[in-house]
């Protein structure tokens, strides 16, 4: 299992701050205007000047996500989380992009360190089920999922995962309890189960 050390931030004298601070706003207005790759750039100025500011490095790792740079976003995402390990979206970070590379023990551990930190982060119950789901501990996925759809009652995502892994757990009328709820609020969802299962809701005519 991964230890996260904490790195207490440098300290910068004022003029270094201010520009960083200047460099920030502008790198804001970028993004505003939509010139992320102007915006990036500016990012990656000001970890010229510090190689610790969480903003720059949070913002260049959302960067290589959004390019399927996987490795290199997890490393921005780590070096953040380094220097906040009480942040629960730093972990959720970590934990999301490990999951993308298949590495399920280092997005566990940081999907549940998130949930230690926020209960009520139900993203990281979502990504905690995918990872267990992939380790096929499909009891503890479930739990996972469920505790998604308490806190996201409408967001048809656990409740798709739930059905498939009651299919998987050969659990056909429990899946179909999932479909048929489901099917209430999202139907297209509903039927995209039963496309990929080969179950049958039995929809009156």
């Amino acid at each position: 299992m991964p230890v996260n050390i904490h790195v207490a931030p440098a300290k910068l004298d004022s003029s270094l701050r201010s520009k960083c601070l200047w460099l920030r706003f502008k790198a804001k207005v970028l993004l505003v205007f939509g010139l992320r790759t102007q915006a990036h750039a500016v990012f990656q100025d000001i970890l010229d000047i510090n190689p610790q500011d969480v903003l720059a490095l949070n913002s260049l790792g959302y960067n290589e996500l959004s390019k399927r740079h996987l490795v290199q976003a997890l490393g921005f995402f780590e070096r953040a989380l380094a220097l906040t390990p009480t942040n629960a979206n730093a972990h959720f970070n970590v934990g999301f992009v490990s999951e993308e590379l298949g590495r399920s023990q280092e997005a566990e551990h940081a999907f549940s360190a998130a949930l230690q930190i926020d209960e009520k982060m139900d993203r990281a119950w979502y990504g905690l089920g995918l990872v267990l789901v992939r380790q096929r501990r499909f009891e503890e996925s479930l739990v996972a999922f469920k505790r998604n759809t308490e806190l996201q009652s409408m967001s048809p995502y656990a409740w798709y995962q739930m059905a498939r892994v009651h299919v998987e757990m050969r659990e056909p009328e429990k899946a179909l309890e999932v479909m048929r709820h489901l099917n209430g609020f999202e139907p297209k969802v509903a039927a995209q189960l039963e496309r990929d299962t080969g179950l049958k809701l039995n929809r009156p005519l």
